[in-house]
């Protein structure tokens, strides 16, 4: 048995709210927090969380890259590992076109290889920041050659922050593989899925890079049914339902159901949302299906069910509901300290 880290999941919030939230993670034992970027800036919220929680693991899971400049990123990342003591990674991520044209007003194609570039020039920084080298990239997308002595951040005293990337499609996570530290899988995920696709094509582009699939991190959100009454688990079964259905409704991830024999799934969850049927999108995922993508247990069991799904597979799982209800974080602090083990 393999020793796994176990983080929260949040959203966006003030930051006030996620500092209380940050207390309470850490209060209550978990190892680190994951924070999204919709809304509200996963920057920010990063950095009210490292100053709230000192010693509590930070992760931007995801941040989107493609509205910034490299040099932005990478000089945010940096404060924010000097700020964590060096409990930072950065997570990036591409979105979807229609947000990073229409809403950011940024340039989208081609998604992969425009975020391999970005992996490439945000670790050209730090290498810069700490006088290595001098700033000197040329790709395809980016070229940055100026950053006088007074304009650097300088070193700091904690390593360069890892750089972990969201993959989903083969493509993606080979590219993965080979340049980030680390991978932040798709909540939409289950165990054929992360043993047919994931782990195979992260460790070719891992090969590739001349290293071992062991050095790249996969960090897995988790849909946990855990509750020692029916209500209770009916309460989060039907949230991971719902979940399930909205995410599957996006083309690119209909192979993960087909690669469950559930060949045509996002077409009839895209059929119940075009309809504005957003309940007919959830019952198109039955308890069958639902059970590949949760994980199921009372309170007593939950460290061992989450063992079973992802021992010897991932680095790091995060819960992806653990935020919603803060009452049941110190349950959750005892089972990231049983897996902890």
């Amino acid at each position: 048995m393999s020793p796994l880290r176990v983080d929260v999941m949040t959203g966006p919030a003030r930051l006030q709210q996620v500092q209380q939230l940050a207390r309470d993670v850490h209060g209550a034992g978990l190892h680190g927090l994951v924070l999204t970027e919709t809304s509200r800036s996963a920057y920010l919220s990063c950095a009210a969380a490292a100053l709230a929680a000192p010693g509590l693991e930070l992760s931007t899971g995801i941040a989107v890259a493609f509205p910034r400049s490299p040099m932005v990123t990478a000089a945010v990342a940096w404060e924010l590992a000097e700020a964590s003591g060096g409990r930072f990674r950065l997570g990036l991520g591409t979105q979807v076109r229609a947000h990073i044209e229409r809403r950011y007003g940024s340039a989208f194609s081609p998604p992969g290889p425009r975020l391999r570039e970005y992996v490439q020039a945000v670790r050209a920084c730090f290498r810069a920041f700490t006088g290595e080298e001098k700033l000197d990239f040329q790709g395809e997308h980016w070229s940055m050659t100026l950053l006088p002595a007074q304009w650097s951040p300088g070193t700091i005293d904690v390593p360069a922050p890892p750089i972990d990337v969201a993959a989903v499609n083969p493509w993606m996570l080979r590219m993965a593989g080979e340049v980030a530290d680390g991978v932040h899988v798709h909540p939409l995920n289950n165990a054929t899925y992360l043993r047919e696709t994931v782990l195979p094509n992260v460790a070719a582009g891992a090969a590739k890079a001349g290293r071992a699939a062991a050095d790249v991190q996969l960090i897995v959100p988790c849909f946990t049914v855990v509750g020692d009454t029916d209500e209770e688990k009916d309460r989060w079964r039907e949230l991971a339902r719902n979940q399930v259905a909205f995410y599957g409704s996006t083309p690119n991830y209909a192979f993960i159901f087909d690669q469950l024999g559930r060949e045509g799934t996002t077409a009839k969850v895209r059929e119940k949302q075009k309809a504005g049927d957003f309940a007919g999108m959830a019952s198109v995922i039955d308890d069958d299906l639902l059970a590949h993508f949760v994980v199921e247990s009372d309170w007593s069991g939950a460290a061992d069910a989450i063992r079973a799904r992802y021992d010897g597979i991932v680095a790091r799982v995060v819960v992806y509901f653990g935020a919603f209800d803060p009452a049941n974080l110190p349950r959750w602090g005892d089972v990231a300290d049983a897996l902890a083990r």
